[in-house]
């Protein structure tokens, strides 16, 4: 008979619970400037150290430092830092609407605004962000209006879906943001698609897939990274490793003994794991990693290490599963705080230009919203008109739904 002990399994579990601090040892950071930058021609197998390591660019007293350290214009920075403060006011603000029952739910993107305007900065007119509902600040960097966002957010009679998306799933063309998918993890599956297609027509776009570090979990994941490795796509797929997949940590996800990134290099995907909280080392990476795609040198994987400050929606109560202080402890700060430092330390910004901006900000929204609202809230039941159900969906009407049109009356 076999003396061998018992079978047993193992469950991950967070470092950190309700009443007691998060001990964040296991994120395996690095120092800024320590991660070496390689040329963009880098075989994808040869990326292994850059998956394991962190890129970081600016240190603790805002100094960029390090082979990533782009040469930024200033009115470039100067716009990142106004954008990611729009970014959290606007947020800030949906939040009391929808705690007014204005909407019907809202996610913030709190803590992770320098990922998407960075990013969104980095690549090129006609490319095409597949994003999930976490990067609006790509949005907001492309300057779409505010007023059709929100009405988005109210569903109202100028919402530009009309209705058919749950409040923050936007979808512009005209800005390369496609249309938000509640099903996690499609996106990825898109963007490689869209990619393909792209290079099939002999174009120079490229795409750009976006994903929560829980839904690498879903087999699209592994789909996509399978059809990108293969056909050498030209896309950027983004792991956001925000630590969190609505109440469950992100080692569930299977980032606990490898790094999200570590999945594209075993793919033959190049793949970086970058400080998401670092405007720089965002946009440095997000260059790099676009140059490549343009290039025809395939696909990178990029894992954003962030952390999500606010609840996963308005529908959420982080305390119930997480330090209710824990963002305060992470260990790679507010992203809008070291960017500010980082200008300041620069002579490009200033205490009283920061106090000025966030007023000018806070009204612009303000404003937005009260204009939004003129067309109709959740709360007054102004909603598009049950004729446009039957809009934009065939090109020519069948029959069928001609009568039941002339059955609704409308």
């Amino acid at each position: 008979m076999s003396q061998s002990k018992p079978l047993t399994l193992h469950v991950p579990e967070p470092t950190g619970r309700p009443g007691c601090t998060t001990d964040f040892s296991y994120l395996r950071l690095s120092r800024a400037g320590d991660a070496g930058r390689p040329p963009v021609d880098i075989l994808a197998a040869d990326t292994g150290d850059l998956a394991a390591t962190l890129v970081r660019v600016l240190d603790d007293d805002g100094n960029a430092v390090g082979p990533w350290a782009p040469e930024v214009d200033s009115d470039l920075l100067r716009f990142g830092l106004r954008t990611m403060m729009k970014t959290r006011i606007f947020d800030a603000r949906m939040v009391i609407a929808q705690r007014q029952k204005k909407m019907s739910f809202y996610m913030t993107c709190l803590g992770e605004e320098a990922i998407g305007t960075a990013h969104a900065l980095a690549l090129a007119e006609g490319d095409m962000c597949f994003p999930t509902y976490r990067q609006q600040s790509l949005l907001m960097a492309h300057e779409v209006s505010l007023v059709d966002m929100i009405c988005q957010l109210l569903s109202n009679e100028r919402d530009p879906l009309k209705g058919r998306q749950l409040p923050v799933m936007y979808s512009v063309r005209a800005a390369g943001f496609f249309s938000i998918s509640g099903n996690l993890a499609t996106q990825f599956v898109q963007a490689v698609g869209w990619g393909m297609a792209s290079a099939i027509k002999g174009d120079t776009k490229i795409a750009s897939g976006w994903i929560g570090d829980g839904a690498t979990a879903e087999s699209d994941f592994n789909t996509a990274l399978t059809f990108a490795h293969v056909y050498q796509a030209p896309v950027i797929l983004n792991v956001v490793n925000n630590q969190w997949a609505i109440s469950s940590c992100q080692a569930l996800a299977g980032g606990e003994s490898i790094t999200f990134a570590a999945r594209g290099v075993g793919s033959g995907i190049a793949a970086l794991r970058v400080d998401g909280n670092d405007f720089l080392a965002v946009y440095a990476a997000s260059r790099w990693a676009a140059e490549r795609a343009r290039s025809n040198l395939g696909p990178t994987l990029i894992e954003w290490v962030t952390y999500r400050a606010g609840p996963h929606s308005t529908s959420d109560d982080p305390s119930k599963y997480r330090p209710a202080d824990d963002w305060s402890h992470f260990p790679l700060g507010d992203p809008i705080a070291r960017l500010r430092q980082h200008l300041t330390a620069r002579g490009l910004w200033s205490d009283a230009e920061h106090d000025m901006t966030q007023k000018e900000l806070e009204t612009a929204v303000l404003a937005a919203q009260k204009e939004a609202e003129r067309y109709g809230t959740l709360a007054d039941g102004r909603v598009p008109s049950a004729a446009s159900m039957f809009e934009d969906v065939y090109k020519d009407m069948p029959e069928h739904l001609r009568r039941q049109r002339q059955q609704l009356g409308v």
